[in-house]
């Protein structure tokens, strides 16, 4: 029998590489601490911590890829670090004792030139609370014996994507004809990841030697503005413009005095403030791959956010 697939965590982005694994005849087993996952006839849903080395290691048996797409609890560096190094440990130790390789999402947080157009081979050096976290885990994963690949996304929007910049802040607000409310500006250039583009690359990457022990870019579409992107779901939704509005850098800073969550947003604000660009060129050229057009990817967005209403 053809190996098995095995994706953990079910979140939007497990969920979308497990759905498109099965649509292509592929059997997949989810491993999540609920049991959750899409239903289809050639998915296996398993209760498992990822975090546990027995249960890991039986649950990988006869699997040649790992998508590990398990992220922390809370949106902080402390709650990064106390919880992804370890079970990282845990994934590339069993998938290695399984023979498979591992594939993993990432995000531009580690990159140390943020304002030049962030390619693959740029410097990812950022030292300091989540960024740094994401920096030590790239590390660990180029020392293990086990393959892996590092797909990154910018800002990812799609089909069960709620808690984003471009998710339940923006969607749902543009279709019941509300403002939407953006971070810091709202019309600076920022890269956004369709979330199938993301799932496609993650599972080419796993079928292609060539290109495991490397960072990869997942296909992502030229720079938009917030303003731009909020705009494309209206237009998707057959709605007029939206009306948009930026809460001002000062104003999360602030806040932050007051709130951990929002201080965890204010160390990001760079992203937002300027220029946030990242080039895939490259990547999609080694994957054979290209972006989801944005008329195809707002109408898929705005469609799923229906159906959720």
């Amino acid at each position: 029998m053809d190996a098995v697939k095995v994706v953990t965590g079910a979140g939007p982005v497990g969920w979308t590489v497990a759905s498109q694994l099965a649509a292509s005849g592929q059997r997949v087993r989810v491993l999540t601490r609920s049991g959750s996952g899409p239903e289809h006839e050639l998915v296996e849903r398993r209760r498992v911590d990822a975090s546990q080395p027995d249960a890991l290691t039986a649950a990988m048996a006869g699997a040649d890829a790992v998508f590990h797409c398990i992220h922390g609890s809370t949106y902080s560096a402390e709650a990064w670090r106390h919880e992804l190094p370890g079970a990282e440990r845990a994934v590339l130790r069993a998938a290695g004792e399984a023979g498979a390789v591992v594939v993993f999402p990432e995000s531009l947080y580690s990159y140390s030139r943020p304002g030049a157009v962030m390619t693959e081979d740029g410097p990812r050096r950022a030292g300091t609370g989540k960024r740094g976290v994401r920096t030590e885990l790239l590390a660990a994963r180029a020392a293990s014996p086990t393959p892996t690949v590092s797909v990154v996304a910018s800002d990812f929007f799609g089909p069960r994507v709620r808690n984003a910049h471009a998710g339940e802040r923006m969607v749902p607000l543009i279709l019941q004809g509300r403002r939407a409310a953006v971070i810091a500006r709202a019309d600076v250039p920022h890269s956004f990841t369709y979330i199938a583009d993301l799932a496609a690359a993650m599972i080419a990457a796993a079928a292609s030697p060539q290109w495991w022990d490397s960072v990869l870019h997942a296909p992502t579409l030229p720079a938009l503005t917030q303003r731009e992107l909020a705009t494309a779901f209206a237009s998707a939704a057959g709605l007029p413009a939206p009306k948009v509005a930026a809460i001002p850098a000062w104003v999360l800073r602030a806040a932050g005095l007051f709130s951990a969550e929002l201080r965890d947003v204010a160390e990001t604000l760079y992203q937002f403030q300027h220029p946030f660009v990242m080039d895939s060129t490259a990547s999609q050229g080694r994957l054979g791959l290209a972006p989801t057009p944005l008329d195809t990817a707002a109408k898929e967005t705005v469609e799923w956010w229906r159906g959720q209403a």
